[in-house]
């Protein structure tokens, strides 16, 4: 039995704890946020998929992010990012329509 993760482990494990950095103020997401990506695995079913895809896109948000540099409109695209990556799970386990809402 793999050694208890320190900060998550698995894709949605990994992603919901991703949003909680991300629904904190700008200037304070993503102090933390990189470590959640350590053991973020992408299932095989979506690894060449649009959302292996975004979370190629996420990880490279968080982990080129620059604290104090556009922390407003970095934590926007990783919310984004997020919202994107929830609905086409969503759309790929057959839920038809899946929305993220009209306030993120």
């Amino acid at each position: 039995m793999p050694a208890k993760s320190e900060f998550g482990r698995g894709f949605i494990v990994n992603l919901m704890l991703l949003s909680r950095h991300f629904g904190l103020p700008p200037e304070r997401a993503f102090y933390g946020a990189a470590d959640h990506l350590n053991d973020l695995t992408v299932p095989e079913q979506f690894r060449g998929t649009e959302i292996g895809e975004l979370v190629e896109r996420l990880r490279k948000t968080v982990i080129w992010h620059q604290p104090g540099i556009m922390d407003k409109e970095d934590t926007a695209d990783a919310r984004r990012l997020l919202n994107r990556i929830a609905i086409a799970i969503d759309t790929e386990l057959g839920i038809q329509n899946p929305d993220a809402g009209k306030y993120d």
